[in-house]
């Protein structure tokens, strides 16, 4: 029963929290992982999920209401979070991402002896999908930023010593962006979750437009050389929702360089800020220090905004830009392309449970470039170009042609640096 002082949003995560502490993961592994195969373990866990139900050691743990209603009025705003688009079929897929991948590895592994680590990176990878529904219905009931801050505190219960190893996004900031990166036909949405979005602290501000800079740059930049043959004008017109998504982004990283700059703080937080800056103009440097497309007219503000801080400090960024100039012998996302990042944590998730090793990296690490240690380095870039290998092999049609739709690539990503760099000059 729901208190009156009680939001559906808390009710939620107190029961998720009862799924991310004790045993109950554990237990649920035990169990499944008694069966004599992996695909067997796996179709029982597949009833489970999509009734959105865990039964573990005589404890039931039932998410069915209220994911059902957060899936619904997430759907009306626009956004189907927790389903893939189905571009065979041309619509929204039957079951969600979670089962579309249990069943992918259930076929790539149905004759394999019972996986524990395969079994807890499933569930995890559903409740990771849950948590980014979370993300979104942070505004219904209560603060949102306190709303957030709790879907933080879940995540780091699900990637902490009880899970299953594998890292899925940084923080809660970042699960906004994967429940929102995928194709939806009617892009009503977009607006409104950006209005809302600048309800929520500066803290959170900067951490939501941080990653999403970073991102869109390597979207954009995929769409640039795959979807729109090289064609700016194109992709503008085709992205009048990424765009105002884009210039809001960089606006707030453009402020928090100004913050460092003025306050004169120099170190890793600064290097982060340049390189996100860089990676979100390298879409489409032009459309933001020079003639602004018409898909920016509603976002005049933030474009002012950026430009005042930017010309005020250019001088001093082009020269903080140049260390993050793509080389072979380091990871760097200016390499990376993709279409959705979605589907980049899909990719990572589907080779983890194939290998049945989990990844440390998240998402968010293909983001930056920034380290200076040359193991994550390497890491970083083998799990870009293994992403790239599973795209290759299972190409998209694009503009007619069979694409891959994730892509790592030093050569290209010198290539975009160069024109950003001569577009910010000009």
């Amino acid at each position: 029963m729901r208190s009156s002082a009680e939001s559906l949003f808390e009710i939620g995560c107190s029961v998720l929290e009862s799924a991310l502490t004790g045993s109950t993961r554990r237990d649920l592994i035990d169990d499944l992982s008694s069966e004599a195969t992996l695909d067997a373990s796996l179709q029982r866990l597949r009833a489970g999920l999509r009734a959105n139900v865990l039964n573990a050691g005589g404890r039931h743990v039932s998410l069915e209401r209220i994911v059902n209603i957060f899936d619904r009025e997430t759907r009306q705003e626009g956004f189907h979070a927790l389903h893939d688009w189905d571009g065979r079929a041309d619509r929204v897929g039957d079951d969600t991402i979670a089962v579309d991948v249990l069943n992918y590895v259930a076929r790539m592994r149905a004759a394999d002896p019972a996986d524990r680590t395969a079994v807890a990176i499933v569930i995890d990878y559903y409740l990771i999908n849950i948590l980014a529904l979370f993300s979104l219905r942070i505004w219904d009931e209560g603060d949102a930023d306190r709303n957030l801050d709790r879907v933080g505190q879940l995540l780091a219960l699900l990637q902490g010593p009880e899970g299953s190893g594998q890292m899925f996004v940084r923080n809660a900031e970042t699960l906004i962006l994967i429940a929102t990166s995928h194709f939806e036909v009617q892009e009503r949405g977009y607006d409104r979750l950006l209005d809302r979005v600048r309800q929520l602290n500066a803290s959170h501000q900067v951490r939501i437009a941080m990653g999403h800079a970073a991102s869109m740059g390597s979207h954009l930049r995929f769409g640039f050389e795959a979807t729109y043959a090289r064609d700016t004008i194109v992709m503008r017109d085709d992205n009048i929702a990424d765009y105002p998504w884009l210039c809001y982004a960089l606006s707030v990283v453009m402020n928090e360089y100004a913050r460092f700059h003025s306050a004169r703080i120099e170190g890793s937080e600064r290097a982060a800020v340049v390189e996100s800056l860089l990676n979100g103009l390298s879409a489409d440097a032009r459309a933001f220090v020079g003639q602004a497309p018409t898909s920016m007219a509603k976002c005049s503000g933030d474009l002012t905004r950026f430009r005042d801080a930017y010309f005020a400090h250019q001088s001093d960024l082009l020269q903080e830009f140049e260390p993050f100039r793509p080389t072979d012998a380091r990871y760097s996302p200016l390499s990376f392309f993709f279409n959705f990042s979605h589907n980049v944590l899909k990719g990572t998730i589907v080779d983890a449970l194939l290998r049945s090793d989990p990844w440390r990296l998240t998402f968010d690490d293909l983001l930056t470039g920034d380290s200076h240690d040359e193991a994550v380095s390497e890491q970083k870039t083998l799990l870009a170009t293994t992403l790239m290998t599973y795209a290759r092999l299972n190409p998209d049609r694009i503009r007619g042609q069979l694409m891959p739709v994730i892509v790592y690539d030093a050569l290209a990503g010198r290539q975009a640096f160069g024109t950003t760099m001569r577009r910010l000059r000009e």
